[in-house]
């Protein structure tokens, strides 16, 4: 989500990259407003909340701390190094690299007690130094579209980000803001000493482990979105269609554990559509993803969702919020007058937990391209969650973990009758509404022919390259899509 990349299931307007490295349907980013501080951040901050620490406090600050430091680099000197790879291609900014290398000095500081020592008056300039490399490059990261932000401006954001978790959790243990610090490194930053924002996530999580409530709803989502002002609004249909009945000549094949021969010869190179049954039983998401476990694991969790009943809306918008805000507010209430959508996020580099939830399909060994260049998303809303019909690039492997999802697709040869949008943003994706069409502005639609299925859990729907499809979830539903070369 956020700006760029392909869609659902893989949808969605062209372009690449966006929070986590993907997500998001638009090529091209409105400019947004920097986030501010919870309450709990800016009372952290303040004089006041500090003066209020507790011995309680100190100490859990303590523990959390001698579990973090371990993750950094053992010597000032490395963490210097590593600033100046990391930010090496970024414009001449000599009052950034400053402000980049002061935070490192109080960090380290420069007595005999480095790491171990830094508290204090240290801590508090620090966490005003992030603030200001947070707030800087925030601004780097907004000019222009996403997949032409320099990378650099990536990692410094992230190292502003990092520097201001420590600072949070230095004499207060381990926070929600702190976690939600790292979130944000993780969803608009790059990759930074190791990956060491998910390792800080991790150690912060054990020591909020005690508190099931804190795990479990997080932060409020945050105020006005990604574009400013209150999230706009958009009622959705309450009563939505029943699956629908499928045609018999029209209905996807299903197999069950093809060879990686059969599926080769008769279905990738072909490039049929196929469900394909038996493959992912053997996953532990398969038994143990259900909502509850999902907030568990996952509730504290910042994530960009979608707002809307569909991307092509012009009422569409994104906001950010944690996942146990998300499921409050789109799965478990009743009577929402608006559609959240968790779509298109690579949410397992994000949360590892959830990853070692998941394989990947055998099938994908067929593909030109090595492992790592496969992305993986996650795609998790309410019953009515739709992806208008579009084509992608790549091949797809969606694998169904809860819920059921209807599909409908369309082989490339019938993109004349789908009548796409014209212009380079929504080129990939048709004008027509596939379960309520405007024949008078689009007769030609009638005539397409299309395979359709019910997705259901445990199913893997093989979708290949330029094929387009449409996706209405009929419950509430979790699904990963696999897109492979």
């Amino acid at each position: 989500m956020g700006p760029g990349q392909e869609g659902e299931e893989g949808r969605g307007p062209g372009g690449a990259g966006g929070p986590a490295g993907g997500g998001g349907r638009s090529s091209s980013r409105s400019r947004r407003r920097r986030p501010g501080k919870s309450k709990g951040e800016a009372e952290l901050a303040s004089p006041a909340g500090r003066e209020g620490q507790t011995p309680a406090a100190t100490c859990a600050g303590s523990a959390v701390w001698a579990a973090l430091q371990p993750l950094l680099p053992s010597r000032r000197k490395e963490m210097d190094q590593d600033l100046c790879t990391s930010t090496s291609t970024t414009p001449s900014e000599p009052s950034l690299a400053s402000l980049l290398q002061q935070a490192a000095a109080l960090l380290y500081g420069e007595g005999p007690g480095g790491l171990a020592s830094f508290s204090g008056p240290r801590r508090e300039a620090c966490l005003q130094l992030s603030e200001r490399i947070c707030d800087y490059s925030w601004e780097k990261l907004n000019v222009g579209t996403w997949r032409d932000v320099d990378k650099a401006w990536r990692r410094v954001y992230s190292y502003g980000c990092l520097f201001r978790a420590l600072c949070l959790c230095r004499d207060g243990g381990a926070s929600l803001e702190a976690v939600h610090a790292c979130d944000m490194g993780l969803l608009l930053g790059a990759s930074i000493l190791d990956n060491i924002l998910v390792r800080v996530v991790r150690v912060l999580q054990q020591h909020l482990s005690g508190s099931p409530r804190a795990l479990s709803s997080g932060l409020a989502s945050e105020e006005g979105g990604w574009g400013g002002g209150e999230p706009l609004r958009k009622k959705c249909r309450k009563e939505w269609p029943q699956a629908p009945a499928i045609k018999a000549e029209a209905e996807v094949l299903q197999l069950v554990c093809p060879s990686l021969e059969h599926f080769k010869d008769n279905y990738l190179i072909p490039q049929k559509p196929l469900i394909l049954e038996g493959i992912v039983d053997h996953w532990p998401c398969m038994r143990k993803w259900s909502v509850d476990y999902l907030r568990q694991v996952a509730g504290s969790r910042t994530v960009p969702v979608e707002l809307g009943s569909r991307y092509t809306d012009e009422e569409w918008s994104q906001t950010l919020m944690t996942v146990g805000d998300f499921i409050s507010r789109y799965i478990k209430s009743e009577g929402q007058d608006q559609t959240g959508y968790l779509a298109q996020h690579q949410l397992f580099d994000q949360i590892p937990e959830l990853k070692d939830d998941i394989g990947l399909p055998d099938y994908c060994c067929l593909g030109e391209a090595d492992e790592e260049s496969i992305t993986v998303n996650a795609w998790f809303g309410p019953m009515g969650t739709i992806s208008p019909l579009h084509q992608d690039p790549e091949q797809n492997f969606l694998v169904q973990v809860m819920g059921r999802k209807y599909i409908r697709l369309y082989s490339p040869q019938q993109t004349e009758q789908l009548y796409p949008h014209q212009g380079s943003l929504l080129h990939n994706t048709s004008q027509v509404d596939v379960e309520d069409p405007d024949l008078e502005r689009f007769p030609q639609f009638k005539a397409a022919a299309f395979q359709e299925c019910i997705l259901s859990p445990g199913q893997v729907l093989f979708i290949p390259a330029r094929h387009w499809h449409y996706v209405r979830a009929l419950d509430t539903s979790f699904s990963v899509s696999f897109w492979w070369s």
